[in-house]
């Protein structure tokens, strides 16, 4: 499991809330959500994001835009139009006095907007998934990332948007497991192709999975991060000699081969630590620590609480959030 996995797949990952939006201009949502990230698709018309600290962007019809939580953003037809609805957390839509949306806008099958007959200019239809879970492995990518990432259509040759705007309004049997899929695959494609321009800041270690050997030792390491790796036994599994793998993995990567582990076997025990049924010993045990106390030394040094006290700040904050199953209350269909 790399980090890119990691975020949709691992140990705190869950399926995103889907949604299509059908507005009529004069439109504009103020985002309070909170959502770790958020990918927005124009299927027709055009777009205005306005992030809180950079300049307006227009999104047009096939355009993808990755926008990073949890700090509000605009989105509306017009720079100039105020705000007229918010989105709180748990995808809970209200007037700017508070009062509920979710009967008002119901248009269908996750499908919520504005658009009503009649209307004298051709709606503008987006989709939009949001990812509400907080991770420390996907920590790790979104904080390579700007407030917002947009992938412009003529830039990538992509069928998912409109394969996903298809199947968003359908409610047969496992349409939810289809949504999820279809979601997660566009936001992996977007976020390939936004960290493959050769203008993006990606991460050292993003760019130095494309190396023949430190790409491999990567991938060992999210992996089987339980292994008792050495620099001499990752040296040997890359087929190099052990001086060259060190240098050759701190000079891509930007750390030490076992610097970066402690980092990866951490990140992952963050996350396990908030399930459940977990306890520090069979986390330990996981990410590669031969004790509760070694795990809970290294953990205390990187987080500045023990193990025990960072799962239950964790219970704690998931206790103040709303419930869901998944399907907001707020939400329409």
């Amino acid at each position: 499991m790399d980090v890119l996995a990691g975020m949709l797949d691992g140990p705190r990952a869950r399926g995103a809330f889907a949604i299509r939006s059908v507005m009529s201009p004069p439109w504009s949502m103020l985002i309070r959500d909170q959502a770790p990230l958020t990918v927005v698709a124009v299927v027709h018309g055009e777009v205005w994001v306005l992030p809180r600290d950079t300049p307006a962007v227009r999104l047009r019809a096939g355009d993808v835009a990755v926008a990073r939580g949890p700090d509000p953003y605009v989105v509306a037809d017009d720079p100039a139009t105020p705000p007229r609805i918010v989105i709180h957390p748990g995808q809970v839509c209200t007037t700017l006095s508070g009062a509920s949306l979710a009967a008002q806008m119901d248009l269908g099958v996750r499908t919520w907007g504005n658009q009503r007959d009649g209307a004298t200019a051709p709606p503008t239809t987006m989709l939009t998934g949001t990812y509400q879970q907080h991770s420390e492995v996907s920590r790790r990518l979104l904080d390579a990332l700007p407030a917002l990432a947009v992938i412009r259509a003529d830039d990538w040759d992509c069928p998912l948007v409109p394969m996903l705007a298809q199947e968003i309004g359908r409610d047969d049997p496992g349409q939810a497991a289809v949504l999820d899929r279809l979601l997660d695959l566009l936001l992996v494609t977007a976020l390939r192709a936004w960290f493959a321009r050769p203008d993006t800041d990606a991460p050292p270690w993003w760019r130095a999975n494309g190396d023949p050997v430190v790409g491999h030792a990567l991938r060992l390491l999210h992996n089987h991060p339980e292994r008792p790796w050495t620099i001499a036994a990752l040296a040997a599994a890359t087929g190099v000699s052990r001086a060259s793998f060190a240098r050759r993995f701190a000079s891509l990567v930007g750390e030490p081969p076992i610097a970066f582990l402690t980092g990866w076997r951490l990140t992952l025990a963050a996350d396990l630590l908030q399930e459940p049924a977990a306890t520090v010993g069979a986390v330990a045990r996981q990410v590669g620590y031969g004790s509760p106390f070694a795990l809970s030394t290294a953990f205390r040094r990187r987080y500045g609480v023990s193990p025990q006290q960072y799962r239950a700040r964790a219970h704690g904050d998931r206790a103040d959030q709303p419930p869901s199953d998944g399907r907001p209350a707020d939400a329409p269909g």
